[in-house]
């Protein structure tokens, strides 16, 4: 059975605030701006056009669930 970690909802509603300053409150492809915005949180850079390095799941999920 795979690890359920918690995400710490003040890093959610900040990384949603963030998608929402960066692109606005309704991007052309939410899944995308979340996902960016999460690797420029888990990297500290947003990423390059063939930035293929792994986020974490469970935050990008809450991030795109909560921005929606």
């Amino acid at each position: 059975m795979a690890e359920t970690r918690a995400v710490d909802p003040a890093v959610v509603s900040a990384l949603v605030e963030r998608v929402r300053e960066r692109y606005g409150s309704s991007p052309q492809d939410p899944e995308r701006m979340c996902w960016t915005v999460v690797h420029e949180h888990h990297h500290g850079a947003m990423p390059t056009e063939y930035d293929i390095r792994e986020v974490d799941e469970a935050l990008y999920l809450a991030v795109l669930d909560r921005f929606r």
